[in-house]
């Protein structure tokens, strides 16, 4: 059984998403269980979960109950509960809004616009989200070629950005009368330059060495294993070991822009201390706070449409009892390919 939204006509929620629906109410269809290849570990809920997974999402009308902003996913439209979150609870923002694309969002549709226009939502949220973070707090705000510029426009009013990464998606479709769109930046900001945290040694990765020097017979920064030559070193702002979630891994989901697991883990070693606090205005099928959690982070999401809130239900279920991330192991991250060395070495330090 899924549970659906009643299509009644299009009204524009104040995310700027055109939602097919105007008296919101909820219906059930039962259909079968989708038949999925042996392989396949796409993330599925089916209906004897759903109760259990709803008693772990927090609806609006009860966020005025909520005494401590912990470990929250909120299934709300974000312009209605913001101001009910406490300003300076966390200690990092990632947001991952709609890019200025037309795009379906499990029957809510944002729709292309113009740079200007694209510019005014982004202030229609950005502030408020910004009123979040601690004095101290980071931000990293996603997005494609497309709006970066924007991105960087509006994000400037409010924080101080540090820099831009950009990271290389390996999948998607090729173009012809084009150059295939395969990388997506995003966006590091502070609230105060001179008062942040930044943890580099908490992000390093683990390459292989082409060309080994060594100085007095010995290995000059790399080590020599059996399984091959390895430096640690500190990630530049180009990122090109980054798997999107694809139909055999585990964290894959039926969400139609889901960041993996190990770019989160990146920004959220880096930025944040053990115990500190996540909140993902945008939360979609859950990535930052299911990453949060497998870091021993604490989280805040908040996400309009009820099936992601339970597909990140799921998956943080799924967290407690499986925790790894694929590509970091060994308190480092890894290469892509490289699946078969980790599993050596995590055998090796047992």
């Amino acid at each position: 059984m899924r549970w659906l939204t009643a299509v009644s006509t299009d009204v524009t929620a104040a995310a700027g998403l055109t939602i097919k629906s105007v008296h919101l109410r909820r219906i059930s269809i039962s259909i079968m269980p989708i038949q999925k290849a042996k392989n396949n570990r796409t993330l599925s809920v089916y209906d004897n979960e759903v109760p259990g997974l709803r008693e772990k999402i927090t609806r609006r009308e009860s966020l005025s109950d909520v005494s401590e902003f912990n470990d929250l996913l909120i299934n709300a439209d974000l312009f209605e509960i913001v101001d009910m979150i406490p300003d300076e609870v966390a200690d990092l923002v990632i947001a991952d809004p709609p890019y200025n694309l037309t795009k379906d969002f499990n029957g809510m549709t944002f729709r292309a616009r113009s740079e200007n226009e694209y510019e005014d939502y982004l202030r229609t949220w950005l502030r408020k989200v910004c009123r979040k973070l601690k004095p101290d707090g980071s931000m990293y705000l996603c997005g494609d070629w497309k709006c970066s510029s924007s991105i960087q426009r509006v994000m400037g009013e409010e924080v101080a950005i540090l820099n831009r990464i950009t990271w290389q998606r390996e999948k998607g479709r090729g173009a012809k009368s084009n150059w295939k769109n395969s990388m997506e930046d995003v966006w590091f900001g502070v609230k105060d330059p001179g008062n942040y945290h930044f943890n580099v040694d908490a992000v390093k990765i683990r390459r292989r060495v082409v060309a080994p020097y060594r100085v007095g017979g010995r290995p000059k920064d790399w080590e020599e294993t059996g399984e091959g030559n390895f430096r640690d070193t500190c990630p530049s702002n180009f990122w090109d070991d980054i798997s999107v979630p694809f139909w055999s891994m585990p964290e894959n989901t039926g969400h139609p822009t889901q960041k993996p697991e190990k770019l989160y883990a990146k920004l959220i070693l880096a930025s944040t201390k053990e115990g500190g606090l996540v909140f993902d205005p945008f939360m979609g099928s859950g990535t930052a706070p299911v990453v949060a959690r497998k870091l021993g982070r604490r989280f805040i999401g908040v996400e309009v449409s009820e099936e992601y809130c339970l597909w990140a239900a799921k998956r943080l279920v799924n967290a407690d009892r499986a925790p790894s991330i694929q590509g970091y192991s060994d308190g480092v991250f890894w290469e892509r390919n490289t699946l078969a060395l980790q599993k050596k070495k995590q055998s090796q330090n047992r």
